[in-house]
């Protein structure tokens, strides 16, 4: 598809409010990346699963005060968007050399300040708050189409801006875009990751 080879695309299901055992039948099908965006149901799953080789994805807002938590579980952390979020991460007296994780800006491509995600000419500042911590390894931008645009064109602003990223950070070339509705889109548009949801999981449970 758009000429891109399915090794240059990393498949992160999301499986919120689905069971454990849904993603332990995942991985026995070959899911090796999975995405949470609450922080309990991720800390509890990534525990009882604890015997699987996956690589956990967090993927939704992310309070502070549980960022060093989300650190014990969390492989890869998509929704960095504020500096307290960012400096949780850094080292402190009480535990002077965390693990390292990965880490994306998120970038908010709409007009809507409550949305998660950083202001596009806010970008560059995160970038380097980033790379200051010492232990986030930035892998590149991350963000969610709008619903009142059309998908092609956001991830084409994102793409932009994963450019400027790069011009700061060369190993920082990573595009975290596209869903269930609009990953066609974010692949065409040059994304790396796809976090994709009910096209793979089914419809999802309500909220416990």
């Amino acid at each position: 598809m758009a000429g891109r080879s399915p090794d240059e695309l990393t498949l992160v299901v999301v499986t919120k409010y689905h069971p454990a055992s849904l993603v332990r039948e995942l991985a026995a099908l070959g899911v090796t990346d999975v995405g949470e965006n609450r922080h309990q149901e991720a800390q509890a799953k990534a525990a009882e699963l604890a015997d699987l080789p996956l690589t956990w994805h967090f993927v939704g807002q992310l309070q502070s005060k549980k960022a060093r938590q989300a650190r014990r579980y969390a492989h890869v952390v998509q929704s960095l968007d504020r500096d307290s979020v960012v400096d949780a991460f850094a080292p402190t007296a009480a535990e002077p050399e965390p693990p390292v994780i990965d880490g994306f800006v998120q970038v908010n491509l709409t007009d809507d300040p409550g949305r998660g995600g950083v202001r596009p000419d806010a970008v560059e500042a995160m970038v380097e708050r980033v790379l200051g911590t010492g232990t986030i390894r930035l892998r590149g931008v991350m963000a969610v189409a709008p619903l009142d645009e059309e998908p092609r064109a956001a991830f084409a602003r994102l793409r932009g801006i994963s450019e400027r990223v790069v011009s700061l950070a060369p190993a920082a070339t990573d595009i975290s875009a596209g869903m269930s509705g609009d990953y066609a889109e974010a692949i065409a548009a040059g994304a790396t990751h796809l976090r994709i949801g009910t096209a793979i999981t089914g419809k999802r449970p309500d909220a416990p």
